[in-house]
């Protein structure tokens, strides 16, 4: 596992994830030109309340990876 801080409305956060996960959201944060900051604060704002943000995360990069 591997932690990582990111600032969330404004709020610095961290979210621990699996090595790959982080792998994968760097390469589509590259890929789309954004930060991954940015990825997961989209994904912060859109799942549901009763929903863990790590959990999100690996849904949301599995999803996109699904599409390819």
């Amino acid at each position: 596992m591997k932690k990582i801080s990111v600032s969330l409305s404004g709020h610095q956060t961290s979210i621990t994830l699996e090595p790959e996960f982080i792998d994968v959201l760097k390469r589509i944060a590259n890929a789309r030109g954004v930060s991954v900051a940015s990825i997961i604060s989209d994904i912060d704002n859109t799942r549901t309340p009763d929903s863990n943000l790590s959990s999100a995360i690996r849904v949301w990069v599995l999803t996109q990876v699904m599409k390819h």
